[in-house]
C-alpha cells in the first residue's frame, strides 16, 4: 500500500526531544483482527489504526473487553461496507458456569446466588433446545445500549434499573462442544444482536441452578472466521510490509453477493453514478467489477468498483468507490505477493 504523501519518513520534522511522527496512509481493506481479553474493540481499533498508520479505520461490531476472537476491522473504502458485517450473523464459543448467577451475568460480577447442579446430558441438549430458533431477549442493564444518551452499564453501575423492551433474535444452533460438573462449553451461531450473556443466564435458569458467562470468544461474522485472523501482540512484532500482507480485499466482507464484471467503458460510467443496462435478475445487492488495467502475476485481474442493485433491466449503483480508492486497488499487490510489488510512485 502507498502513503498518502511522498515525503521521505527520514525528512518528517518532530518537535525537540520527541521521537518523529510517521505520516498516515491511505489503506483500503480488511484486516481480521484476534482482540485480547481486556481491551475494547476501539482500544483494539485504535492500536491497530496506528501501528497501520491508516488514515480512516473502523471495526464492525462491539465486543466486550470480557470477550475474545474474531473483530474484522475496516480500513479506507471497506468502511463502507462495514455494515453488512454489523448486520451478519455471528458464531461465538461460550463458556458457562453453571451453579451461580451473577450482578452482570458474567465473571465481572457479584454473586447473587448459589444453587447445586444437577444437570444431565440430556437435561443441558434439552435446555439448548428451548432457546434455539426465534426467541425474545431483553438487553442486560450491563450492556452498550443507549438509554437517553447514555450505556445501560452506566445506568446500572449507579444501581438505576431501566425499563427495556425483549428483542427478537435467532439462535440458528447451539451445540456442546464440552461439559464437566459445573463447567459448560458451547457453540452458538446467532443473528446479529444477540446477547451470550443473556442466553447463558436463560439456559442457567432452564436448568434449574442458574449460570454465568465466564468466558466468550467470537470464531465467526458473516462468511469470515478467525482463519486468517492475526493477534495484536504478533502485530507488535511484525515489519509494516508484514502487518500490509494481513490486509484481507475491501471486498472481503460482501463476497456472499452476486457479482458482475463490467467492460472499461461501462466501468467508468458506472463510477460517475450512471445506471448500465444488465441482463442479470432483480436482485438487492451486487458486486461491481472492472478489468485492471495493470494487472500482473502479484495483482489483482478485476478491481471492484462498488456495489449496486438491478431493477428491471438496469444496474444501479449503490455504494461507488472513489477515483483514488480504485487506484489504490490497482497499485496493490495480493496479500502474500513480496513486499517490493508494490509500484513506486
Amino acid at each position: 500500500m502507498n502513503a498518502t504523501t511522498d515525503t521521505p519518513i527520514a525528512q518528517v520534522a518532530a518537535p525537540q526531544g520527541r521521537p518523529a511522527r510517521l505520516p498516515r496512509r491511505s489503506l483500503h481493506g480488511v484486516l481480521l483482527l484476534d482482540k485480547p481479553l481486556g481491551w475494547s474493540s476501539n482500544d483494539a481499533l485504535q492500536k491497530v489504526k496506528r501501528l497501520l498508520r491508516a488514515d480512516k479505520a473502523g471495526h464492525t461490531g462491539t465486543l466486550d473487553p470480557l470477550a475474545t476472537g474474531l473483530l474484522p476491522l475496516c480500513f479506507g473504502a471497506a468502511t463502507k461496507f462495514s455494515q453488512v458485517a454489523l448486520d451478519a450473523d455471528k458464531r461465538y464459543t461460550a463458556t458457562l458456569k453453571l451453579g451461580e448467577r451473577t450482578t452482570t451475568g458474567d465473571a465481572e460480577g457479584e454473586v447473587l446466588s448459589t444453587r447445586p447442579v444437577a444437570a444431565s446430558r440430556e437435561a443441558i441438549e434439552q435446555a439448548c433446545a428451548r432457546y434455539t430458533g426465534p426467541i425474545d431477549q431483553v438487553p442486560p442493564m450491563h450492556s452498550a445500549l443507549k438509554h437517553q444518551g447514555r450505556a445501560l452499564y452506566e445506568y446500572a453501575r449507579e444501581g438505576v434499573q431501566i425499563e427495556r423492551e425483549a428483542r427478537r433474535v435467532t439462535i440458528h444452533a447451539i451445540d456442546i462442544l464440552d461439559w464437566h460438573d459445573d463447567v459448560l462449553m458451547i457453540d452458538v451461531r446467532c443473528s446479529k444482536g444477540t446477547y451470550i450473556r443473556t442466553l447463558a443466564e436463560d439456559i442457567g435458569e432452564a436448568l434449574g441452578c442458574g449460570a454465568h458467562l465466564t468466558a466468550l470468544r467470537r470464531t465467526g461474522s458473516g462468511l469470515v472466521s478467525l482463519d486468517g485472523a492475526v493477534t495484536l501482540d504478533a502485530l507488535l512484532a511484525m515489519t509494516e510490509p508484514e502487518r500490509d500482507a494481513f490486509l484481507q480485499p475491501l471486498d472481503v466482507l460482501v463476497t456472499h453477493w452476486p457479482d458482475t464484471l463490467l467492460s472499461d467503458e461501462d466501468a467508468g460510467r458506472f463510477l460517475t453514478g450512471l445506471r448500465r443496462r444488465t441482463t442479470l435478475p432483480n436482485m438487492e445487492a451486487v458486486r461491481v467489477y472492472g478489468h485492471n488495467p495493470a494487472a500482473t502475476r502479484d495483482q489483482r485481474p478485476r478491481i471492484f468498483l462498488g456495489s449496486a442493485h438491478v431493477k428491471e433491466g438496469e444496474l444501479i449503483p449503490s455504494r461507488l468507490l472513489s477515483p483514488l480508492e480504485v487506484q489504490g486497488q490497482i497499485d496493490a499487490p495480493l496479500p502474500g505477493a513480496p513486499a517490493d510489488a508494490t509500484p513506486a510512485r
